[in-house]
């Protein structure tokens, strides 16, 4: 995953501040909460302390974080006191973190560790208020097949890590693995976990690549599901063949993101919605612009 972001490609890309501008936005109250996933300027390496002050220069309120990231920020002598100073300061709330720890995995030692990883990682993004760390499947996206109830006791393990760190972890549905791919098996999971606080975190993209029914998001609940990665793809490409790079902004492909968002909100409370893209395109472009652009396309397509 961290090699894909690396070497993201992707196919299009926008003007400029007029491309911005010329969206037309439904100002009304939509339901959602607007956030920026640092997938989506990462490419620019503006490191940490930057890709904050972007997203509020372009009017982001919440962002999520790439734990990588933070920790080359710590590495260079930041700390994560400045840090949270700098989160308030700029008016940002941290909503989620992006790790890989490899909770899932059946090599014990492997997973010992991962969870020796999840527990620092989770202590640390307490300390600047983030209560939520995404957990896909990273390391089980191959063979061989984990049954869902080992799953379910390995995500259990992990949860309850999290409601002691006061960091929960979001079950995140891959759809390129074999593992936790749909989203009747990230549900399947949650609900084994045996409790209501247990979270899934879903992605337009994912939802494609994996193949899931859109219409199954009736049945995800008003509880568990809190944040939805949301970005577009072009038309011409397979599920099995689409990737990580592919990705567009919301709006900017075929999508059904107008339906899957209907079906996703929250009737009591907003659903926070993350533009998450890999495009190489973008990363050549201006951050500021880019972030911007992202902010408007998500609010084009929600209201």
């Amino acid at each position: 995953m961290l090699k894909t972001t690396a070497i993201a490609a992707g196919t299009a890309v926008l003007g400029g501040p007029a491309a911005v501008a010329a969206i037309k936005v439904d100002k009304k109250d939509s339901g959602f909460v607007y956030s920026l996933n640092m997938s989506t300027i990462r490419g620019q390496n503006l490191g940490f302390i930057k890709e904050l002050e972007v997203a509020a220069k372009a009017g982001f309120t919440s962002v999520e974080i790439w734990l990588d990231t933070l920790q080359t920020y710590l590495q260079s002598g930041g700390s994560l006191t400045e840090a949270k100073k700098i989160i308030n300061g700029l008016g940002l709330k941290v909503e989620n973190a992006i790790g890989f720890a490899q909770w899932i995995v059946d090599d014990d030692a492997t997973r010992q560790k991962a969870l020796t990883q999840l527990q620092g990682e989770m202590d640390m993004l307490a300390k600047i208020d983030c209560h939520r760390i995404a957990a896909p499947p990273a390391g089980a996206i191959k063979l061989p097949l984990i049954g869902l109830n080992t799953i379910a006791e390995r995500y259990s393990t992990i949860f309850k890590m999290g409601k002691q760190s006061g960091v929960i972890p979001q079950l995140e549905m891959w759809g390129g693995s074999v593992n936790l791919k749909q989203v009747s098996q990230v549900l399947y999971v949650v609900a084994a976990c045996g409790d209501a606080d247990a979270r899934i975190l879903l992605d337009v993209f994912h939802v494609y690549k994996g193949q899931s029914p859109v219409e199954g998001l009736a049945f995800v609940g008003d509880g568990a599901l809190e944040i939805f990665h949301v970005n577009d793809y072009p038309a011409g490409i397979s599920p099995e063949k689409i990737s990580e790079p592919d990705r567009v902004y919301p709006g900017d492909g075929i999508a059904p993101i107008k339906q899957i968002l209907k079906r996703a909100k929250h009737p009591d409370k907003p659903l926070i919605i993350s533009c998450e893209v890999f495009n190489k395109g973008y990363y050549a472009q201006d951050a500021l612009v880019v972030a911007k652009t992202a902010l408007a396309k998500m609010k084009a397509v929600a209201g």
